[in-house]
């Protein structure tokens, strides 16, 4: 009875976890449509979100010196890296299409397993990876010719690869017995990528008037500064903390489903909330990149093995406890931005958006 109630309670929070992601872009695009640089804008977000999690910060100061390697990359990659591109991406190309994008993520890690670890992958895997690549095509479109910003087709790679980068990070020491606690790897991660993007982003050239102005929604007048408040504290902070409780609940396969639904619903907010309509070769595409990174993601090893990486395992579980979320991992995605979702605690909360963003 608990464990079911448990399970759905962590359902729940994945669900929200996803939503909150997804909310990002839709938020944030305004925000540079009125104005705001995109690096200004993530500068705003990180900043804003790491204030808030201060205290977090402070109870697990201990971190600093036991896993100062792990901070930084998770400050670098999951969250500098991964929304500066998420974010400069979406100011040139649709929402949906950038974290879409972003979701060849698990096939490019296994890329990374196959061609630079030399580790054989299964058909599974290879499988995930083909599905995931011939769904972006028609996303993008090929056969017209590339009509999408191929800037920002780069950034939004770019940002894949930055998730890449953290769940390679992730992937080390997950079998130490002293893991490090998934919310203060996130607390001190937006510290270290507010930092970073301070010097990166020079918020002091920002033109700080927009914030006090209005933004435009497909038409809709908003106030700037209460999708700002969006950003920071749902598509930031709550989406990160419904994130870390959810994957401890959840099994990494059933939160790699839902995790996939970070995509699926920055579309459809895009497509309410933006009027960016996508055609349907490019639905019929996004589902096919989802399906291919799912497959991807569950076939990713746990852990080095002389055979073939087996195509049901859940390798975002083993990046989970390396980020020192134990086996949470790819659960709860988010890719977004995301701070996102395939393999590691915090990682898989960015993902997008997550990652991502």
């Amino acid at each position: 009875m608990h464990a079911s109630q448990g399970r759905s309670a962590g359902l729940g929070l994945a669900l929200a976890s996803a939503f909150a992601f997804g909310g990002s872009g839709v938020a944030a695009k305004p925000l540079i449509e009125a104005g705001l640089d995109p690096l200004h804008v993530v500068w705003l977000r990180v900043a804003g979100a790491a204030l808030v999690m201060l205290p977090v910060a402070w109870r697990h100061r201990d971190l600093l010196r036991r896993k100062p390697a792990l901070l930084v990359g998770f400050g670098l990659l999951a969250v500098a890296g991964v929304q500066a591109f998420y974010f400069a991406s979406i100011s040139r190309i649709p929402v949906g299409v950038a974290l879409l994008i972003e979701y060849l993520a698990p096939a490019l890690v296994l890329g990374w397993v196959r061609f630079v670890q030399r580790r054989p992958v299964t058909r599974a895997a290879a499988l995930g990876v083909v599905l995931a690549a011939g769904g972006l095509a028609c996303v993008v479109q090929v056969w017209s010719g590339l009509t999408f910003d191929l800037v920002g087709l780069l950034l939004a790679l770019a940002a894949a690869c930055c998730q890449v980068g953290y769940f390679v990070l992730s992937d080390q020491g997950a079998d130490e017995a002293e893991q490090a606690d998934p919310l203060g790897v996130i607390a001190y991660g937006l510290l270290i990528g507010a930092l970073v993007l301070t010097a990166v982003a020079r918020p002091w050239s920002m033109d700080w008037g927009v914030l006090g102005g209005r933004a435009d929604m497909d038409g809709t007048s908003v106030p700037a500064w209460l999708l700002l408040g969006w950003i920071v504290l749902i598509a930031t902070v709550l989406a990160y903390v419904t994130g870390v409780i959810s994957v401890r609940r959840l099994s990494p396969q059933v939160a790699g489903v839902v995790a996939c639904l970070e995509a699926v619903i920055a579309t459809v907010l895009a497509w309410v909330l933006l009027g960016e309509h996508l055609g349907v070769p490019q639905i019929v595409g996004g589902a096919v990149v989802l399906v291919g990174a799912f497959i991807a993601q569950s076939s990713t090893p746990k852990a080095p093995a002389a055979g073939p990486v087996a195509g049901s395992g859940s390798g975002s579980g083993s990046g989970s406890e390396a980020a020192g979320v134990g086996p949470d991992a790819a659960d709860a995605g988010s890719g977004a931005d995301g701070l996102g979702s395939a393999s590691g605690a915090a990682g898989a909360e960015l993902s997008a958006g997550r990652t991502a963003p």
